[in-house]
C-alpha cells in the first residue's frame, strides 16, 4: 500500500514561495494500477518523485509498504528504494557505458544478488531483448531503451513500480507495446503500479486515476475498463516488437535479493 497524507510540497524562487503541491492526501491499496494526470506544472512528477523517496516533501508524510520514509536517512532510503520500489523515467536513465544487461544488473549487484547477470539475461529475455544484451544504449531504439529500463525497474522485483511518463519519448505504436510489458508484469507479478501520463487513453485503460491541478487533487475516479491497449495497432519496426510476456518465464525468476 502507498499512503500519501498531507503531504506539501513548497520551493524557494526568487523572494517568494511557490506551492508545487498543496495538502495532497491518498492511498493506493497493493497491486492497484493507477494513473496520475493533469497539465503541465500540476505537480504530477514531483508527486512521483516524492512517493519514490527522491526527494523529501515540505511537510506530510508518505508510506510505501507499511514504512514511513519522509524522515528516512538517504542511505537508508536508497536501500529500501532497491527493494520496494522500481522507478522507471522518461528519458530512460541508462548508464551510457554499459551494455544492456549490464544495466539491468546494476541494482542486482547492489542489493548483493548471487548470478546477477544471470538473473539479468532472463529478465531481458523476458521483455523480448534476448538479442540485444550485450548493446550499448547509443546501438538501441528508444523502444529497445525503455524496455531495458522496465527490465532493470523490475531487476528486484519490487512491490511498487512507479514510472514518469514512460511512453513519452516513444512513438504511439512502441509506446503501446511498452505499457502492453508493464501490465503484464502487474497481472503476473503483482505489482502496484502507479504512472504519470498525459495521455488520456493510456489513463483510461488503469484502474484509477489521480486527476492534479495547480497542486491540488482535483478529482479521484475509477475509469470504466478501456478496450485502448487492444484496439491500437502493434504494427511497429521489428527492432521494437515485443512478444507477451510469458507468466511462467516470470514465475520462473530466482527471487531477487535473497
Amino acid at each position: 500500500m502507498i499512503t500519501v497524507k498531507n503531504v506539501s510540497m513548497v520551493l524557494s524562487a526568487a523572494s517568494r514561495s511557490v506551492t508545487i503541491l498543496d495538502r495532497i492526501t491518498f492511498e493506493i491499496p497493493a497491486k492497484q494500477t493507477v494513473a496520475i494526470v493533469g497539465p503541465s506544472g500540476s505537480g504530477k512528477s514531483t508527486l512521483l518523485g516524492l512517493m519514490a523517496g527522491l526527494d523529501r516533501p515540505t511537510t506530510g508524510a508518505i508510506q510505501l509498504d507499511g514504512t514511513e520514509i519522509t524522515t528516512m536517512g538517504e542511505s537508508r532510503m536508497a536501500r529500501f528504494r532497491r527493494e520496494k520500489v522500481g522507478y522507471i523515467f522518461q528519458s530512460f536513465h541508462l548508464i551510457p557505458t554499459l551494455t544492456a544487461m549490464e544495466n539491468v544488473s546494476v541494482p542486482l549487484e547492489l542489493n548483493g544478488a548471487s548470478r546477477a547477470d544471470n538473473r539479468a539475461s532472463e529478465l531481458l529475455a523476458a521483455v523480448g531483448l534476448s538479442d540485444r544484451m550485450g548493446h550499448y544504449p547509443v546501438q538501441l531504439s528508444g523502444g529497445e531503451q525503455q524496455r531495458v529500463a522496465v527490465a532493470r525497474a523490475f531487476a528486484c522485483r519490487p512491490p511498487i513500480l512507479l514510472a514518469d511518463e514512460p511512453t513519452g519519448n516513444l512513438d504511439s505504436s512502441t509506446g503501446t507495446h511498452v505499457i502492453e510489458l508493464l501490465l503484464s508484469l502487474h497481472r503476473d507479478c503483482g505489482t502496484t503500479l502507479v504512472l504519470v501520463t498525459h495521455d488520456v487513453a493510456l489513463a483510461s485503460s488503469m484502474q484509477r486515476v489521480l486527476s492534479l491541478r495547480d497542486g491540488h487533487l482535483e478529482s479521484d475516479s475509477m475509469p470504466a475498463a478501456s478496450e485502448f491497449l487492444n484496439d491500437h495497432s502493434t504494427g511497429s519496426s521489428s527492432a521494437d516488437q515485443v512478444p507477451s510476456v510469458d507468466p511462467l518465464s516470470l514465475e520462473s525468476l530466482p527471487t531477487f535479493g535473497s
